[in-house]
């Protein structure tokens, strides 16, 4: 069984790696963001980025800076195929998904103009911001002291490929391939 964590920067492609995983090798997705709209719905909490970055920070607070990644590790070891989670912020998330045997961390970068242009068009609740607010989003988790807060800059420094995608979906596929290639035993 095979872990794959996804990290990198807003609009970067996280979801585009993702829906690859799970469509051409059959990986199965535990995602953040479902876990946290699950957490912020049962406490009736508004659905958008500020409260689900709040909640986040919270319960890593509360419980440990792993948290959330190792209740979504556990749910993976229960069905018991290849996973991939998405999308790691803490460093505290991946060096506990580290001590597994078979994990293996990804990150994805772009240009900040075109991950807004993805944003947009996504449309997302979450991604109906203007570029301004996009920015002082990504400021805010790019780098924090705190173990329990985002830091998607050493998240990213602490991956074992980084991926760019300022090109074409079909690059983004051939970047994937080639790591999985050297990833999955034949």
């Amino acid at each position: 069984m095979i872990v794959i964590g996804i990290t990198g920067t807003i609009g970067a492609g996280k979801g585009t790696i993702v829906d690859y995983l799970v469509e051409k090798f059959g990986f199965t997705h535990y995602s953040v963001r479902s876990f946290l709209i699950e957490e912020a719905q049962k406490r009736e909490l508004p659905l958008n980025r500020d409260t689900y970055v709040e909640l986040a920070n919270s319960l890593r607070a509360q419980h440990c800076p792993s948290y959330i990644t190792d209740q979504l590790y556990e749910q993976a070891m229960n069905q018991g195929t290849s996973a991939v989670i998405e999308s790691l912020r803490t460093p505290g998330e991946i060096e506990s998904l580290r001590k597994n045997k078979q994990f293996y961390l990804l990150a994805v970068d772009a240009l900040p103009e075109l991950r807004y242009e993805r944003i947009v068009l996504r449309n997302s609740e979450t991604d109906q911001i203007s570029f301004q607010t996009f920015v002082e989003n990504e400021a805010r988790e790019m780098n924090s002291e705190d173990p329990n807060k985002q830091n998607l800059k050493k998240c990213i420094q602490m991956a074992d490929f980084v991926l760019k995608n300022d090109q074409t979906i079909q690059d983004l596929y051939q970047q994937l391939d080639q790591v999985i290639a050297q990833i999955v035993p034949k």
